[in-house]
């Protein structure tokens, strides 16, 4: 076992630069770091391709299938893996239950993929289709699926290689040497997706353990794990569990700010990468090991395949993927058209107003919001004028127009915050105004007064919360309450950085436009109305 940790020092020059340029024939948002023996890199280099959380996210699948393309033109025996969570977030995904991204990924050649939590969504029989057409392994060492009447058909307990199914890991064989690949998912699943009864969790980082013996019993001397735990809890296992090589992670959705972090609490390297998410970033990280097969030298970094990402280098599209995605594009349209449910009044989603005041679209937003992250005890939500992007005319409402007022594909989470920092929540939100800045508050649960003649940080003169019975009690700046909001601003987005402070949170995960489309069809017709709910002083 490992007992310290010690990050080696992100090493970036202007060669290790043009060096990368060359290496991917782009140009990488994130440079790599180097190993201390590094000079040139040998051969046998083992060439990892990764992506996570890329939650349906399939609009640059055919530049991201180019970059792969072109990357095993040069290494042929490069691995493409991903780290969990393709699951969950676009209307791809809502129409096509994860089909359409298994066809990508069996199309671009995945060589193995982990469990996020996100797959469970669907529950154990969506994830069971979705392992029943891959082409490739899952790979999850703390689960157990034996007994899920779905998932236990496909479940193994014995080292995989490169059959379909679920393994606790895989063995592949590359330029003459065994790589062993893990994985790992978040216990987390249990609470925030719907694995159901018949799923269990262990703990990850004593399931990665006994893998990595097991592995170097069998010969193995390159080890990688594909962990959906979250940065910092790779960061942990880089330095519990001696002989990982290399942690591919996903779940926290990180742009490392280093590429890869080093860990060498044992005194050998752990290198720990991850690429974001939503499809925005391939990861490649090329390692060379030393006779012990210890990484000896390493260079990575990630690059950008959306091109809202990527300003610099405009990535091709690989054809035949392009036409493909272009007839999901296509049925798509008529569904983009469906009435998911009706309004009595126009909903006003205008960009000055929900940016400075109280709309009735923001107040129906951050109802439906409150309404779903209800069962897990949510009083108050506040959401973001930001996220707001248009309006809809009073009469039938299509889920084309509930998407382009929601575009953005946030999902809703659930944190613990004590009434003071709610408030400061809210001085954030109207701190601003002036510049139109898209942090504006729109509250469901409580209302509040504030003064734009005050200086930032001063502007709240009162805040309410309501009660069951509907009335309304001053909010007790030493009490808890539990509050929903969108993943953007549960990590620091648009100056919300209190969020970051909440306790007990929970990723509730469902996407910020389904979360909508369930209320309107839930009540058949809304008709909000602006109540008062955020009162500016005049």
């Amino acid at each position: 076992m490992k007992f310290s940790v010690r990050c080696w020092a992100l090493r970036t020059t202007l060669g290790l630069a043009v060096w990368l340029v060359a290496l991917f024939s782009l140009v990488p948002v994130v440079v790599g770091a180097t190993g201390e023996e590094a000079g040139s890199l040998s051969s046998p280099t083992l060439t990892i391709l990764h992506t996570n959380d890329t939650h349906a996210h399939l609009e640059q699948i055919a530049r991201r299938a180019a970059l792969v393309k072109q990357i095993r033109e040069q290494v042929p025996d490069a691995l493409l893996v991903d780290a969990g969570d393709v699951f969950s977030g676009t209307l791809y995904f809502t129409q096509y239950q994860g089909r359409a991204d298994l066809e990508f990924m069996n199309l671009l050649g995945y060589d193995a993929m982990t469990i996020g939590n996100h797959e469970f969504d669907k529950g154990p029989a969506g994830l069971a289709s979705f392992v029943a057409g891959a082409r490739f392994p899952l790979v999850s060492a703390n689960v157990d699926l034996a007994d899920d009447p779905d998932l236990g058909k496909f479940a193994r307990t014995e080292i995989g290689s490169k059959e379909s199914g679920i393994y606790p890991a895989v063995i592949r064989e590359i330029a003459g040497a065994k790589v062993g690949i893990i994985g790992l998912t978040t216990p987390e699943a249990a609470e925030i997706s719907s694995p159901g009864p018949h799923v269990r969790f262990r703990d990850p980082i004593a399931a990665a353990g006994e893998l990595v013996d097991r592995l170097t019993d069998m010969g193995v001397d390159r080890i990688i794990v594909l962990s959906h735990l979250g940065w910092s809890r790779d960061l942990e296992l880089a330095a519990a569990v001696e002989g990982i090589d290399v942690i591919v992670g996903g779940h926290s959705h990180t742009v490392p700010e280093e590429y890869p972090a080093v860990i060498t609490a044992d005194g050998t390297p752990t290198l720990v990468v991850q690429a974001g998410a939503e499809g925005k970033y391939l990861g490649r990280l090329d390692v060379t090991f030393d006779q012990k097969g210890v990484p000896a030298a390493w260079q990575g970094g990630l690059t950008a395949v959306d091109q809202k990402e990527n300003e610099q280098f405009v990535v091709e599209e690989e054809p035949q993927v392009a036409a493909r995605l272009a007839e999901y594009n296509a049925a798509l349209a008529d569904i983009r058209s469906r009435v998911v449910g009706r309004t009595a009044v126009a909903l006003d989603g205008e960009r000055a107003h929900v940016r400075a005041q109280e709309t009735n679209l923001g107040n129906l937003i951050a109802d439906a919001m409150l309404a779903k992250a209800a069962p897990w005890g949510a009083r108050i939500a506040i959401t973001n004028g930001g996220g707001i992007r248009a309006s809809i005319d009073a009469g039938e409402i299509t889920l084309g127009e509930v998407l382009t007022v929601m575009p953005f594909g946030n999902t809703l989470m659930v944190t613990e915050l004590t009434g003071a920092q709610i408030v400061e929540a809210l001085e954030n939100g109207v701190s601003q105004v002036e510049s139109g800045a898209g942090r504006f508050p729109h509250v469901a649960g409580l209302r509040f007064v504030w003064d734009p003649k005050q200086a930032p940080g001063k502007r709240v003169v009162k805040v309410e919360v309501r009660e069951p019975d509907g009335s309304y009690r001053p909010i007790d700046p030493a009490a808890s309450y539990k509050v929903a909001t969108n993943n953007f601003l549960y990590s620091g987005g648009d100056g919300y950085h209190v969020f970051t402070q909440g306790r007990n949170s929970i990723e509730a995960g469902f996407v910020d436009f389904e979360v909508l489309v369930e209320y309107l069809q839930a009540k058949g017709e809304v008709n909000p109305q602006v109540e008062g709910r955020i009162v500016r002083m005049e």
